[in-house]
């Protein structure tokens, strides 16, 4: 039997769902308060302006994996349902731009930064800065309103809101816990391996793979053995992702990222990698980490010793040895097919992402 669409264009059909319901929620806005509508602008420009739309399709997968089937009455609601996971992330980057006092994303300027020059070219009273750190604050949230609203609105079944509640709930607070916790140790200045390996679970995994497929398979009935399976599958895909996502921060190319290169270091952010380096006696990263100023001298020689101590392979290792676990958490899984295919190859692309 030949792909169904939806499944071969998933992300496609995401930014459709998404474009409409922003679009419904910027004439709601415009009602209510005309200037609102330059805010659901700018959130509409930042869900619909880049993305791998990964959190979706993963929750897709999730309820394929259950059973689901994309040609059946239940498809086009459990689309909109998935959807909604982008207003997470686009809460979620929003106000971790802001934290990280991150300049750019997808190599525009992130939310805060685009306020502040508004406010500028404006000449309106107080700091331009505040006002930019008060947008983006406000706007996240609405992300996080609107993702709860697109959700329930969705059309699903009573039964299949009330199995998808928990995970739902659940994945949100942890997503937050794991924002505080990066935010707390980055002040403390913890730059231990657990540390970095505790805000990657809170933080990415569970709501980037875990949560997403346990959304799924909560939506199409799936039976305790497989939700059991695909989180022991997506929290170690999940922690993979970042670590390679945290590779990326350093090594990366600003062409692929849409970030400068070398972000993470100057941002401070105590990644495992870092950890593993500090660990192991890379010295640069003492003077490198925090240090907006950073120059493009420093980060390569932050790479060089990051290499030379062994740091990066270690990661490599880890990756590798997270995918082969989640891979055997799938394989014992009783994932209906096409889904244990297909979540095998977004095992591999999620982890193996070039710099």
């Amino acid at each position: 039997m030949p792909p169904h669409p939806l499944d071969l264009e998933l992300p496609k059909h995401v930014d459709a769902a998404l474009a409409g319901y922003l679009a419904d929620r910027r004439s709601l806005g415009q009602r209510m308060e005309e200037n609102f509508t330059e805010a659901v602008d700018a959130l509409a420009d930042f869900v619909l302006g880049g993305g791998k739309r990964i959190r979706p399709t993963f929750a897709w997968w999730g309820w394929r994996a259950a059973g689901g089937a994309p040609d059946g009455e239940l498809a086009g609601a459990v689309l909109t349902a998935v959807s909604s996971l982008e207003l997470i992330q686009a809460c979620a980057l929003v106000h971790d731009d802001l934290m990280d006092a991150s300049e750019t994303r997808r190599g525009m300027p992130t939310v805060h930064v685009r306020f502040a020059g508004r406010h500028r070219e404006e000449g309106w009273l107080g700091a331009p800065e505040r006002f930019g750190l008060a947008a983006a604050v406000l706007i996240g949230d609405v992300a996080l309103a609107w993702a709860d609203d697109m959700l329930f609105a969705a059309g699903l079944p009573t039964d299949a809101l009330q199995r998808l509640s928990l995970p739902w709930r659940d994945m949100r607070t942890e997503m937050l816990a794991g924002q505080y916790l990066d935010v707390l140790t980055q002040a403390r200045g913890d730059a231990s391996p657990d540390a970095a390996l505790r805000i990657d679970r809170l933080k990415t995994a569970a709501y980037t793979v875990e949560r997403p497929l346990h959304m799924g398979a909560a939506i199409g009935g799936g039976s305790p053995e497989l939700v059991a399976g695909l989180r022991s599958f997506g929290a170690d895909i999940g922690v993979a992702f970042q670590l390679r996502d945290d590779l990326l921060g350093v090594f990366g190319d600003p062409a692929v990222t849409g970030k400068p290169a070398g972000d993470d270091l100057r941002e401070g952010k105590r990644t495992l990698l870092v950890a593993l380096g500090m660990q192991r006696g890379a010295d640069v990263l003492h003077d490198a980490l925090g240090r907006p100023d950073l120059d493009a001298g420093t980060v390569a020689a932050a790479r060089a010793q990051l290499e030379e101590v062994g740091a990066v392979a270690a990661v490599e290792e880890r990756i590798a040895g997270l995918t082969a676990s989640a891979l055997r958490a799938l394989d014992r899984a009783p994932v209906a097919e096409p889904a244990a295919e297909r979540l095998a190859e977004l095992a591999v692309s999620a982890t193996k992402r070039a710099y």
